[in-house]
């Protein structure tokens, strides 16, 4: 049951990252900006390199280097669900990182670059732009984390 539950998560993390990008695309066309508050907003960005823009100006190479990357990832990532022996936290943080990379794997395959919209900024200093994958890969790491401190802790109380 947790590995349905693990690739449901990993669906619905993928969904969700989709249906935003749509939503992004049709809404902040023609240079829209949706303020949210003080310190976030929403301004559609493509991006061609990875986080943070790296290697952004690579000259194309690094779409298809990111999109094998992001299938390497999500192939391990399938077999780690099915097959590891470990916990659901486990199980959850491994399907979020799952549903993030297919999001963005999805958008380098039909757009040819990662489709952002998500800004956080104090004054004028600003986050670099992100989307839902992103979301969902960062709360996977994070997830795996806490899990690997709660094992350590665990381990050192034995």
């Amino acid at each position: 049951m947790q590995k349905i539950f693990a690739f449901i998560s990993a669906i619905l993390w993928f969904a969700a990252d989709y249906f935003s990008k749509v939503w992004a695309q049709e809404a902040l066309a023609a240079g829209n900006v949706i303020t949210v508050n003080g310190w976030m907003n929403f301004k559609l960005a493509f991006n061609s390199g990875a986080a943070f823009s790296l290697f952004a100006d690579g000259g194309g190479w690094q779409r298809w280097f990111f999109m094998a990357i992001a299938v390497a990832i999500g192939a391990w990532l399938c077999y780690a669900i099915l097959f590891e022996r470990t916990t659901a936290l486990i199980r959850f943080a491994y399907a979020g990182i799952l549903g993030g990379a297919l999001g963005n794997l999805y958008d380098r395959i039909v757009h040819g670059h990662v489709v952002d919209f998500i800004r956080w900024h104090v004054g004028d200093a600003y986050w670099p732009t992100f989307n839902v994958a992103d979301v969902g890969i960062c709360t996977g790491v994070g997830l795996l984390v806490i899990a690997w401190i709660w094992d350590w802790h665990k381990g050192k109380q034995a």
